[in-house]
């Protein structure tokens, strides 16, 4: 056991990410007397925020946002405004990256602050019941509690056969402590992650291979949006290679890497490339934590919860990627208020898992909600399916690139919308609106009689709502 306990809260939180703060920001909201226990707040230029505001969602979409701009003014001539001498400075795209996030690092302090919510630097752990021991920069201080809040997030995985090494190697986290653009990547993983960084180096002007084991790009994803990001990847000039697998990669004499690749039909495939990018998903952050002398059950590494956020351990609550959980921070940070709300004995609601958005901020952007196709017929509906591309637009025409469609999954018997798929400009903005409709249960006809306004990128949605029944305007 450790030291005579030193304060006494209703909740520690142990993790700052989307899950850890937006839980002690609700439990203080809710009168609970809160602390947050964190590794990183006194590291030098780290703090609050977890791995999504330091080593993964913001510092991505900063560098995807200078990709962006970076192609765009390649191509400002089609807009009528001339440009020369366009040229990438990645000194300065690290400086601004930087900046977003440690002005997202202040904002979360703020927050404690404003909400009174104790901040403890350290590595937080169980240390029996009611009790959370901090190993911290002035040695160890307990921490007495009533509830306890598991938020501990994740790290990228390895390969059992390739570790990433920070050099030549590279998981997220390294990337995204990058100082320059490599002359060639090779992407192993083609989720939001992979294909957002091949997206991102492609644009900065790498030459760039994609390699993803499974049939196709964004597996996760309905299968036709998938062939339509795979078809623009490769007119940008992606090297896309699915059910193909990396099996060895070896260091040239040159110093490059040799990527050796196997694909399902046997045929062998190799590249000489500067990087490799794993992109091969994430584990929980669980060690250390003191779960099993706690008698926390785990699975795989996860710690097990109930609807409610609950371990099988009284007053033990979990959130976020450290649990068999749907891993996106705004999903941490929803469940962040079921577990915090829990524990006040406020009124709350489990998270409905199919009514979660996902978002890739590759280009063209893909977002989706609800079920796909194919699982909608899994489930036993009778799919009734509408689609409206986002050429024909007039607002679209005026919009860089203006590929993709959006795509919606209804049920033919009630005419609910299932699901919403949208692959084109501001798809990850669009999928707030078609969120809003799926929570209120509405039908394609009450997507229809919704007027939108015009012009905009939202008619795509009315539009395919009107094609689910055959009589869309414009299609």
């Amino acid at each position: 056991m450790s030291s005579t306990p030193s304060a006494t809260y209703d909740v520690v939180v142990i993790g700052s990410g989307p899950g850890g703060y937006v839980a002690a920001i609700r439990a203080a909201q809710l009168g609970l007397r809160t602390a947050i226990v964190e590794k990183d707040a006194k590291a030098p230029g780290v703090g609050l925020g977890g791995t999504c505001l330091h080593r993964g969602c913001i510092p991505t979409k900063a560098m995807l946002k200078s990709a962006t701009l970076f192609d765009e003014v390649k191509h400002a001539s089609d807009f009528g405004v001339r440009t020369t001498g366009v040229e990438l400075d990645f000194e300065t795209v690290r400086r601004f990256r930087d900046k977003v996030v440690v002005k997202g690092a202040r904002g979360v302090e703020y927050l404690m602050k404003k909400n009174k919510v104790d901040v403890v630097a350290g590595f937080g752990r169980l240390d029996g019941p009611g009790r959370v021991a901090v190993a911290g920069p002035e040695g160890e201080k307990v921490l007495e509690t009533a509830n306890v809040i598991l938020a501990t997030g994740s790290a990228p995985r390895d390969l059992p056969f390739l570790k990433a090494d920070g050099a030549k190697i590279l998981n997220s986290d390294h990337v995204l402590k990058s100082t320059h653009v490599p002359k060639s990547v090779l992407v192993i993983g083609s989720g939001a992650v992979g294909s957002e960084f091949a997206s991102c180096y492609s644009r900065y002007g790498a030459k760039t291979i994609l390699v993803e084991v499974l049939p196709r790009l964004l597996p996760v994803e309905d299968e036709e949006i998938s062939k339509e990001v795979e078809k623009s990847f490769r007119k940008k000039g992606i090297e896309c290679c699915t059910g193909t697998a990396v099996e060895a990669v070896a260091e040239n004499p040159d110093g490059t890497l040799k990527v050796a690749a196997k694909t399902a039909a046997g045929d062998s495939k190799s590249w000489d490339v500067e990087w490799v990018i794993l992109a091969v998903g994430r584990r929980p952050v669980t060690e250390g934590l003191g779960l099993e002398a706690a008698g926390v059950a785990t699975e795989r590494g996860y710690v097990k919860v109930d609807a409610f956020q609950r371990t099988n351990v009284p007053n033990v609550y979990a959130i976020g990627d450290c649990t068999p959980t749907i891993w996106l921070a705004h999903v941490a940070s929803a469940e962040a208020i079921v577990a915090a709300e829990t524990i006040a004995g406020h009124r709350t609601e489990p998270i409905n898992r199919d009514q979660v958005p996902g978002c890739t901020y590759c280009d063209p952007e893909v977002a989706s909600i609800g079920l796909t196709e194919a699982k909608a017929k899994e489930r036993g509906f009778d799919v009734k399916v509408g689609k409206f591309g986002f050429q024909v637009l007039a607002k679209s025409a005026m919009e860089h690139t203006n590929e993709g469609f959006v795509k919606i999954v209804s049920d033919r018997k009630y005419d609910e919308v299932l699901g919403v798929h949208i692959v084109g400009p501001h798809a990850t903005e669009l999928i707030g609106q078609a969120a809003a409709f799926l929570r209120c249960e509405a039908t394609t006809e009450e997507m229809v009689r919704t007027i939108h306004a015009h012009p905009t990128l939202t008619e795509a949605l009315h539009e395919a709502a009107e094609a689910v029944g055959g009589h869309n305007i414009h299609g």
